[in-house]
C-alpha cells in the first residue's frame, strides 16, 4: 500500500469517526426534543390542573380534597424537577458531543489537507523526474548527433 493509499484510508477512518459522532449528536438532539416536549406537557398539565382547582375552589372544598390536590401538585412538581434534570443532562451530553464533532471535523480537514500536500509533493517529484529524464534524453540525442556529425566530418576530411 502506498503512502497516499494509507493516508486516504486514514482520512476514510476519520470521516467514519466524524459520521458516528454526528449520528450520536443527532440522536441526542432528538432525545432532547422529546424531553423538552415532555416538559412542556408536564408544565401545561400542571397549569391546567391549577386552573381547574381555582375554578372548583370558589365553590368551597373539604380538607381531604385539598390534601389530595396538594399531594397531586407535589407529584407533578416532582416530575417537572425530574424532567429539568433530564433536560440538563441532555444539554451537557449535547455540548460534549458537539465538541467531539468539532474535533472530528478538524481532524478530517487536517488529514485531507496533509494528504493533498503529499499528493502535490509526489506530483512535483514525478514532474522533476520526468523533466530530468527528458533532459537526459535530449542531451543523449544531442551528443549522438554531434558524434555522428564529427564522424561524418572526419570521414569527409580524411
Amino acid at each position: 500500500m502506498t503512502t497516499i493509499q494509507t493516508l486516504n484510508k486514514v482520512v476514510e477512518i476519520a470521516e467514519r469517526r466524524r459520521d458516528v459522532a454526528l449520528a450520536a449528536l443527532a440522536q441526542l438532539q432528538r432525545e432532547m426534543q422529546i424531553a423538552q416536549d415532555q416538559m412542556d406537557q408536564l408544565e401545561a398539565y400542571a397549569l391546567e390542573a391549577q386552573q381547574r382547582w381555582s375554578a372548583r375552589s370558589s365553590a368551597g372544598i373539604d380538607a381531604a380534597l385539598l390534601h389530595h390536590h396538594r399531594h397531586f401538585l407535589q407529584k407533578i412538581e416532582h416530575a417537572i424537577e425530574f424532567q429539568r434534570g433530564v433536560l440538563s443532562s441532555r444539554e451537557d451530553m449535547i455540548a460534549q458531543h458537539q465538541e467531539q464533532v468539532r474535533v472530528a471535523e478538524r481532524d478530517v480537514a487536517g488529514l485531507r489537507k496533509f494528504t493533498e500536500k503529499k499528493i502535490q509533493a509526489q506530483a512535483q517529484v514525478m514532474e522533476r523526474r520526468e523533466q530530468k529524464n527528458t533532459d537526459e534524453m535530449a542531451l543523449t540525442i544531442h551528443l549522438r548527433q554531434r558524434l555522428a556529425m564529427a564522424q561524418a566530418h572526419a570521414r569527409s576530411g580524411a
